[in-house]
């Protein structure tokens, strides 16, 4: 069984608390770094540089450097770790960010613990999760500009219908693993689809639009 190395940037107390001890007595992890903030990560690895965690699970909102403004400083260090954020907010703005500062999946902090450790593993296997509050938002930004004038919709590569399926699935609250059985697919296809669904919600260059989108459908 391979084991990744894992570190935890979260500034609550009782919630770092939560991951580190959950995710440190699991064997498919071993939890390098867990500290509250970007700085405090930076300077770890400064202090330690044979530090290179495979994977970090980061906290939006942070006392300094949010976990969005830390990201390219993380991904300079670390350009090979998969960043997964973890946040209380679900809005457009915060995932776009999130996404294209380089994060590879956004998920709210209600997400199961279970089922956390799992969207780490898709991580780690080359997935991006998503949280189903995070595709009801997608379903309906994509479904609004579908709707747009012909001029708009150039500005955005539309979903195809099985993309708009897989992340409907994920609203449901389905795995990737139910998902692939309900569709007859493998689930190495349900996580190429996602990866394109993040793809095309980062080439947009107008990620306002699709905020207000979003937010007219709140």
């Amino acid at each position: 069984m391979q084991v990744f190395s894992l570190a935890i940037i979260e500034d609550q107390p009782s919630i770092r608390e939560v991951l580190s001890e959950y995710l440190g007595h699991q064997p498919e992890f071993r939890c390098e770094v867990i500290v509250d903030s970007i700085e405090a990560f930076l300077a770890q690895l400064e202090a330690s540089p044979g530090l290179s965690p495979d994977l970090v699970l980061c906290d939006i909102g942070l006392p300094g450097l949010t976990g969005i403004e830390g990201l390219p400083f993380i991904r300079a260090r670390l350009p090979e770790a998969q960043v997964l954020m973890l946040s209380v907010f679900t809005d457009a703005e915060q995932v776009y960010q999130a996404l294209q500062a380089g994060a590879v999946g956004y998920l709210v902090k209600n997400t199961p613990l279970v089922q956390l450790k799992e969207h780490l593993l898709q991580v780690a296997a080359g997935g991006s999760p998503m949280s189903p509050a995070v595709a009801r938002h997608v379903v309906q930004a994509f479904q609004r500009l579908a709707k747009a004038p012909a001029a708009t919709q150039t500005t955005q590569e539309p979903l195809t219908s099985r993309e708009l399926e897989i992340v409907q699935c994920i609203e449901d609250g389905l795995s990737y693993k139910l998902i692939a059985t309900r569709l007859f697919i493998s689930v190495d296809t349900v996580r190429n689809h996602i990866r394109a669904v993040y793809r095309k919600l980062q080439i947009n260059s107008k990620g306002q639009l699709m905020a207000r989108a979003i937010r007219r459908q709140s």
